[in-house]
């Protein structure tokens, strides 16, 4: 346990607080900064695992929730009933980046430089309220194309 808190993270978190309204608590701050310093979507365990203070599990689910509620994060998918979170900057409020998942090592990328194409012939009287792409196959490592 225990990552080290970056001060121009902890900068970033406290800006990204205060514009939202929200309380500079010692567990957001905490928590934003293992956001800020990952490049996938983690599970709530994930994210306490890498908490360098004395939050417990239910206030990290919890601030979660919150983050849910203020658009700060969003919940990139869920998989094996594990809601995985990431922060939603680079999210459109009706679509998420897509995301690869290998099904060798587990490991979920975040994809957000890939370019989604629009969905077309959605049936009369859908209404898409938010788009999420997920991929699976085998990432560059387990496929043996890893650039060297």
């Amino acid at each position: 346990r225990a990552q080290a808190v970056n001060e121009k993270y902890l900068q970033k978190a406290a800006k990204l607080l205060e514009d939202c309204g929200l309380r500079k608590t010692h567990p957001r701050l905490a928590l934003l900064c293992v956001l800020f310093q990952t490049d996938c979507a983690l599970t709530s365990e994930q994210i306490y695992e890498q908490l360098d203070c004395s939050t417990d599990k239910a206030t990290v689910y919890r601030t979660l929730l919150v983050f849910l509620r203020h658009n700060i994060v969003h919940q990139a998918y869920i998989r094996d009933r594990r809601r995985h979170f990431e922060l939603a900057d680079y999210c459109k409020p009706d679509q998420c980046h897509p995301h690869f998942t290998c099904r060798s090592c587990g490991r979920t990328i975040c994809l957000r430089q890939a370019v989604v194409p629009a969905v077309q012939n959605i049936p009369d009287g859908f209404l898409v309220l938010h788009r999420q792409i997920r991929l699976e196959g085998l990432c560059d490592e387990c496929s043996g194309n890893s650039p060297q």
